[in-house]
């Protein structure tokens, strides 16, 4: 039996996040984005020296759809040296896709340039790839834009309802076709896509998610035509069909977007494909650490020496640091924000929230306002309010766009 195929698997860089980080007088730009271009280094470095055979990408590359020309050509910089050796299937994310369907994606420029061993996966296709170590059959499944799989004239006036239901039988449909068409080779079969599954574990993606989500049924992808399913969109790593042939794999995000990744593992798969016995792994990448310490100071009389005690007793170098203090309301005035800065100046950066006890304290469902996120502060308000899901869904999804065009 010849060697197997080595196939590299990751997901979700999202160059051009900023949270947590601060302006680099060099290069003008975040350091948290150097944070972001320095994994994708390191997933290159594996590939490379451990000698993959061809390289996944499943989808979302830049943070917005309009990416900045510095970001993009770092990224398109390490593109190529990965291109360089092997071929590289670089899947349409929902990050990558513009608001109109005759737009073109963030990532179109590499398919215009004709840019060696790249294959821009826009639409649905597949096709048979060969490496050194043979060939095998690669399909994939970009994000599901409504306005590319569902024609106007056709489902106007329909309700929400009938909308995701429509579109979720339109992707099962081309999934099926590229299944199909993927028996008709007698070798390794690959299916790569960006989207959510229906029984998968949702992460932080949720905060940074653009436009509504359609979500796919583990049985449409464990089917018999495939060797491996190589998933992006969802940040935490995880296979879906575990236990299961074949394996159905998030590779998860490589750098932690904020707190709520504050304890998941960031990495890419590592792969070794053959027909009817693949085998992966996981491989961690050193993403930057985020750390949360919570202090109760609401029995001390000097809140601040508490803070910084136990701020000490902690390792936060090079961290992103969150401090959630709790005091009274007396207490606050007399907090000496100086010293508990001084006690973080080893963290890569920080920040404090304090919850104060008093009467005149929102609170929603127990939970502190202030360390809610703006689409959680409006899930919880329309989740009070009696609004159903679907409803909810539609609403954020609007929020969402209004948001975004804030901040571009």
């Amino acid at each position: 039996m010849s060697d197997p195929i080595r196939l590299l698997h990751f997901a979700d860089l999202h160059v051009g996040t900023e949270n947590y980080g601060r302006v680099d007088t060099v290069t003008g730009t975040s350091s948290r984005v150097r944070d972001f271009l320095d994994r994708m280094d390191s997933v290159i470095d594996y590939a490379l020296e451990n000698q993959a055979d061809a390289a996944i990408f499943a989808g979302d590359a830049i943070k917005t759809r309009d990416p900045d020309p510095t970001q993009q050509r770092e990224f398109a910089a390490r593109l190529k040296r990965l291109a360089d050796n092997m071929p590289v299937l670089l899947l349409v994310g929902n990050h990558d896709l513009p608001g109109m369907a005759s737009k073109a994606t963030s990532i179109d420029i590499f398919s215009a340039l004709d840019v060696h061993n790249v294959i821009v996966g826009g639409q649905p296709d597949g096709q048979v790839i060969e490496t050194a170590r043979g060939p095998f059959y690669l399909a994939w499944m970009p994000y599901p834009m409504r306005n590319r799989l569902l024609t106007h004239d056709q489902y106007k006036g329909n309700s929400v309802e009938d909308l995701d239901q429509a579109l979720l039988v339109a992707v099962d449909t081309l999934v099926q076709d590229l299944a199909h068409r993927a028996n008709q080779h007698d070798m390794p079969r690959v299916l790569s896509g960006h989207f959510s599954v229906a029984e998968a574990k949702l992460g932080s993606e949720r905060s940074v998610m653009l436009g509504r989500d359609v979500a796919v049924y583990k049985s449409t992808l464990s089917k018999s035509a495939w060797d491996y399913v190589a998933l992006g969109h969802i940040h935490k790593h995880q296979d879906v069909n575990s236990g299961g042939y074949p394996s159905v794999v998030y590779s998860g995000s490589l750098e932690r977007i904020d707190f709520g990744e504050e304890k998941e593992q960031k990495g890419f798969c590592w792969v070794k494909l053959a027909r009817g016995e693949t085998e992966w792994n996981f491989v961690p990448v050193d993403a930057r650490s985020f750390l949360t310490i919570r202090v109760d100071a609401r029995d001390f009389d000097d809140p601040t020496a508490l803070v910084v005690s136990t701020i000490k007793k902690r390792d936060i170098g090079g961290k992103v640091v969150r401090i959630v203090l709790q005091l009274k309301s007396r207490q606050s005035a007399s907090l000496r924000d100086s010293e508990i800065t001084s006690a973080l100046a080893s963290a890569y950066s920080h920040s404090v929230v304090r919850e104060v006890d008093n009467e005149a304290r929102t609170r929603i469902r127990g939970i502190s306002a202030e360390t809610l996120t703006h689409f959680e502060l409006l899930e919880h308000y329309f989740e009070d309010k009696g609004y159903d899901q679907d409803r909810i869904k539609l609403l954020l999804s609007v929020a969402r766009s209004i948001f975004d065009g804030a901040e571009n």
